[in-house]
């Protein structure tokens, strides 16, 4: 009786300890405003996610020959790791819906042909690929603010390759989480 007693306490506490250590959601689903488009995360581990995001991009560009923007059709992914999940949540911070601090690989294709706008560019698509640091936060009534900034390897259609700086800022609604 009194080893089943202690296995019983051993087993809470494994249990409880577990219960309360922050972990990313299963799935977000979310509609960005800002650069229009749609946003999925789903949760791989307690604290990585992998982001998919299919929507628009903004450039704009002036030079020596005058000045232009586009918004063209991008797609986006990251893989990403939360790592201030504890230290939100111990100074009573929100971490619902992965609000938090992260570090990511970020992936982006994008076409060389604007949706609108006058500045069109030789190549068919281009793209980039480096680490970011970012950092994602969900208000009240389902607000959600995200921004990530880092540096990598751009490349394009002709072969070409060049550094690229990286710069995500999102702003739009939940739609709903899994």
């Amino acid at each position: 009786m009194k080893q089943l007693l202690l296995f019983s306490i051993f087993f809470c506490s494994l249990f409880t300890s577990y219960a309360q250590q922050p972990t990313v959601e299963k799935g977000i689903f979310s509609v960005n405003i800002l650069t229009p488009g749609l946003e999925y995360e789903l949760g791989l581990t307690p604290t990585t996610t992998l982001d998919f995001r299919v929507g628009t991009g903004f450039a704009y560009q002036k030079g020596m020959f005058g000045e232009g923007y586009g918004v063209y059709p991008i797609f986006n992914t990251q893989y990403r790791y939360y790592y201030n999940f504890k230290k939100r949540m111990d100074k009573g911070k929100n971490i619902t819906k992965n609000s938090a601090n992260y570090l990511a690989l970020s992936a982006a294709v994008q076409t060389g042909k604007p949706i609108i706008g006058s500045l069109e560019y030789y190549e068919s698509y281009f793209g980039a690929i480096g680490p970011v640091w970012g950092l994602q936060r969900y208000y009240k009534g389902g607000l959600k603010l995200d921004l990530n900034l880092g540096a990598g390897y751009g490349f394009n259609e002709s072969g070409e390759s060049f550094f690229s700086p990286i710069l995500g800022l999102r702003l739009g609604w939940l739609l709903f989480k899994s």
